[in-house]
């Protein structure tokens, strides 16, 4: 063999050496790639059902909230309903007793004018005790719902704290307890 074909019979090997060496490193590329990317949708698959346990949690929080919302609205407005049916009674009550005043002052005096001058005054007296006392009883009931009504609405106001605390996650800090 000559110089000449041993000098092409070398570069043939070692073209046929760099391209084998070259297909290996393809196929390792070629493999990290593909390790990458399996990486890569897993580390997106893990995202993906993070946030939907997220997206599930505050949705089931949201309907908690509106639920205690609607149920604090509705026995509040039970309450007050309550109450006004109450007032509403205590002033018919207090509107007879104060139609009826003029009756009752009218038997006083005919009583006093059977007694002595001493009896006229008490029989006044007696009226005006009356007229106070059927004031008095407007009075107490319109205070009493409206008393009655503050209660409902700071009960109220005081547990739809505690719903917006709770739907924070914070259920450790109560505004107030029942």
């Amino acid at each position: 063999m000559t110089l000449q074909i041993k000098l092409i019979l070398a570069a043939v090997i070692a073209a046929l050496a760099f391209s084998a060496g070259w297909v290996v490193k393809g196929w390792q590329a070629s493999k990290t790639i593909a390790e990458l990317r399996a990486e890569q949708a897993q580390g997106t698959a893990t995202r993906a059902e993070a946030a939907r346990a997220d997206e599930a949690n505050t949705a089931q929080l949201e309907s908690k909230h509106a639920q205690d919302t609607i149920y604090n609205a509705d026995r509040l407005a039970n309450l007050k309903t309550g109450i006004d049916v109450d007032v509403r009674a205590e002033l018919a009550r207090a509107e007879r007793l104060h139609r009826d005043t003029d009756s009752r002052s009218a038997t006083y005096r005919a009583q006093a004018q059977a007694d002595a001058a001493a009896r006229r005054d008490l029989a006044d007296k007696a009226a005006a005790l009356d007229r106070q006392l059927a004031e008095g009883l407007s009075v107490v009931a319109s205070l009493g719902g409206d008393l009655k009504r503050r209660d409902a609405e700071v009960a109220a106001l005081c547990d739809q704290v505690n719903i917006e605390r709770r739907l924070s996650g914070d259920d450790s800090d109560l505004a107030c307890s029942r």
